[in-house]
Formats: C-alpha cells, sequence, structure tokens
C-alpha cells in the first residue's frame, strides 16, 4: 500500500464522519432548535435572536471547512493517482 492512498483514504474517512457531523448537527438545530438556542442562550449569555444568525455562520463556516480541507485535497490525490 502506497503511501498516497493512505493519505487518499484517510481523506476520504474524514470527509465522511465531518459529513455526518454536520448533518447531525443541522437536524439537531432544526428539530430540537428551541431547546438549543434556550440551553446556549443561557450558557452564553446571548440574546436567542442573535442565535439564529450564530448558528447559520457556524454550519457555513464548518461546510466550508470540510470541502477545503477534507474533498479538495482529496479529490486532488484520486486525480494524482
Amino acid at each position: 500500500m502506497s503511501d498516497i492512498s493512505v493519505v487518499t483514504e484517510f481523506l476520504g474517512w474524514c470527509s465522511i464522519i465531518n459529513g455526518c457531523i454536520l448533518a447531525f448537527a443541522t437536524l439537531m438545530l432544526f428539530f430540537a432548535g428551541g431547546w438549543a438556542k434556550k440551553i446556549h442562550s443561557q450558557l452564553s449569555k446571548v440574546s436567542m435572536q442573535q442565535l439564529d444568525s450564530q448558528y447559520f455562520s457556524f454550519l457555513a463556516n464548518y461546510k466550508l471547512a470540510i470541502l477545503v480541507l477534507n474533498i479538495v485535497p482529496y479529490i486532488a490525490l484520486k486525480i494524482m493517482a
């Protein structure tokens, strides 16, 4: 097994795991948003109205990080192999 194939497989699994975490976080915020807002508002002293934009920002940044740090290198290594 060559080094490039190990890194490619690693990035593939990282992409899958991170995608599942993103999907889980999105579903939790969609279905349990009121409950999550209440808890996060109390913990962080942020108003519930501001949490919507912070949730959206979190999901967008996480998705971008998955794309840039996992999926793009995975595709590049697949092309190289």
